[in-house]
C-alpha cells in the first residue's frame, strides 16, 4: 500500500476488445480517479498474441483514461514464456494486490506461486466453452481459484457453483458489473445509421449484442425470430452485433431459414452506443450468463429487454419487472416473448421504467466502493 493509503493494483487482462471484464476494470479506474487526489494507482497487464494491432481497441481505451499498462507477449497457446514476463512485472511493479479477470490469468498466478507472495483477488465472470484451450483452462480453474485470497463473482448461482468446486465460501464475494449511462445519441446519427442498414422508419428493430459463441444462444434466437417473421405483418428486423467462432454457422442458418432480408450480422462494433439508440427491443438468448454487460447497456439506453432466465439475469430483472424472462433453449417460448413485447407498448414502458431501479444498484460508484473494500480486506494490516 502506498504512503497515503492507496492500493497499488495490478490488473491482468486477457481481452483484445473493451468487453466484459475489461470494461469493469476501466470503470473501476475511472471511478477511482474521482475518489483520490492523485491518479489511480492501478496498472494493467495485457496479454498479446500477434501484432500490436490485435489489442489496439483495449490499449487505446487504457490510454484515454490514463491507465498505465504493460504488455506480455505470447507466441502461441500455452506459451510458458509468459511466466517469467509476469513474474518480472510483479517484481518490478510491487503491487499491493493482484487482480485477475480470466481463467488463464487465474491459472498463471497460481502456477507461478505469485499467490503465495502477493494478496490475490480473482474475479470470476463465468465460463465459456468455445475452444479446447478454453475448456482446459476452465477445468484448471477449480484448482486455481482455491488459492485466491478472495474470489469475486457476478451472481449468486456462480457463487454456489464455486463452492461446489471447492472454493471456501468465506472467501467468496458477489458483486455485479457496473454500468455508466450513455450519452444521448443525436437523431441525425440514428437516422444515418438506419439509412445505412436499409431500415425504413416503420421497421421495429430487435437488437442482440454479444460474442458469437455457442453458449450465447444466437441459434435459438434465429429460429425464434424466423417463427416470428412467419406470422407477423409488422415490419421487423434483427440486428446481431458481435463476432466469434459461431459467425459462419449463424450466417448459414440465416440463409437456410430464408430470413436474409430480415437479419443483419453486424460483426464486432466498437461504437455500440448508436445501435442501442436505434433499437426498439433488446434480446439476450443465452444458455449461460453472469450479469451480462450488454443487458445493463440496453437498460441504460432505455431499451426494453427480453432475456433467458439464466445465471444472474433473474437477479437483474427486479422480480421479473425489468426484464421479460423466458426459459433457455425454448425457441417457442422466446418467439412468444418477442411477439408479446413487440405488440404491448404498456409492457415495454413498464420494463424500461423498472430497469432504472436495477441501474441504481449497478452504478460505477457502488462498484468501486465494493471492490475497494474487498481489496483492502486482503492486504495485511500495518502494525
Amino acid at each position: 500500500m502506498t504512503g497515503d493509503g492507496r492500493i497499488r493494483m495490478l490488473a491482468l487482462l486477457e481481452a483484445n476488445y473493451v468487453t466484459g471484464a475489461a470494461k469493469s476494470v476501466l470503470e473501476f479506474v475511472r471511478e477511482a480517479a474521482k475518489h483520490q487526489r492523485t491518479p489511480s494507482s492501478t496498472t494493467a497487464i495485457i496479454f498479446r498474441r500477434g501484432p500490436e494491432e490485435v489489442n489496439a481497441d483495449l490499449t487505446s481505451a487504457c490510454r484515454n483514461i490514463g491507465l498505465p499498462f504493460e504488455t506480455i507477449t505470447e507466441r502461441h497457446v500455452f506459451d510458458f514464456g509468459v511466466l517469467p514476463q509476469l513474474e518480472q512485472a510483479v517484481e518490478r511493479l510491487r503491487p499491493s494486490v493482484l487482480w485477475t479477470n480470466g481463467v488463464k490469468s487465474h491459472f498463471l498466478v497460481r502456477w507461478t506461486g505469485l499467490a503465495r507472495k502477493v494478496p490475490w483477488v480473482a474475479y470470476h465472470h463465468g465460463y465459456t466453452t468455445t475452444s479446447r484451450r478454453t475448456r482446459c483452462y476452465n477445468q484448471l480453474d477449480r484448482w486455481s481459484l482455491r488459492a485466491a485470497s478472495r474470489v469475486v463473482t457476478v451472481c449468486n448461482p456462480f457463487a454456489e457453483e464455486l463452492i461446489s468446486r471447492g472454493v471456501p465460501a468465506e472467501r467468496i464475494r458477489v458483486q455485479g458489473m457496473p454500468i455508466r449511462c450513455f450519452d444521448t445519441v443525436s437523431e441525425e446519427n440514428v437516422h444515418s445509421l438506419r439509412a445505412s442498414l436499409g431500415l425504413s422508419d416503420d421497421i421495429t428493430v430487435f437488437l442482440s449484442v454479444g460474442r458469437l459463441s455457442r453458449e450465447k444462444g444466437h441459434e435459438d434466437l434465429l429460429f425464434a425470430f424466423s417463427k416470428l417473421c412467419q406470422r407477423e405483418q409488422t415490419p421487423i428486423r434483427l440486428l446481431i452485433a458481435g463476432d466469434g467462432p459461431e459467425e459462419e454457422k449463424l450466417s448459414r442458418l440465416v440463409s437456410e431459414l430464408r430470413i436474409n432480408d430480415k437479419v443483419n450480422l453486424l460483426g464486432y462494433q466498437n461504437d455500440i452506443q448508436r445501435y442501442y439508440a436505434l433499437a426498439d427491443i433488446f434480446v439476450l438468448p443465452s444458455h449461460s450468463e453472469g450479469t451480462p454487460n450488454s443487458l445493463l447497456e440496453a437498460m441504460a439506453a432505455g431499451v426494453p429487454v427480453v432475456a433467458t432466465a439464466v445465471g444472474g439475469v433473474p437477479e437483474m430483472s427486479n422480480g421479473g419487472t425489468a426484464v421479460l424472462l423466458t426459459p433457455k433453449r425454448d425457441v417457442d417460448g422466446l418467439a412468444a416473448a418477442l411477439s408479446r413485447v413487440l405488440h404491448d407498448s404498456e409492457l415495454r414502458a413498464c420494463l424500461t421504467k423498472s430497469a432504472r431501479t436495477v441501474l441504481e444498484k449497478n452504478t460505477p460508484e457502488r462498484y468501486f466502493n465494493a471492490l475497494n473494500a474487498i481489496f483492502r480486506e486482503v492486504i495485511p494490516r500495518q502494525s
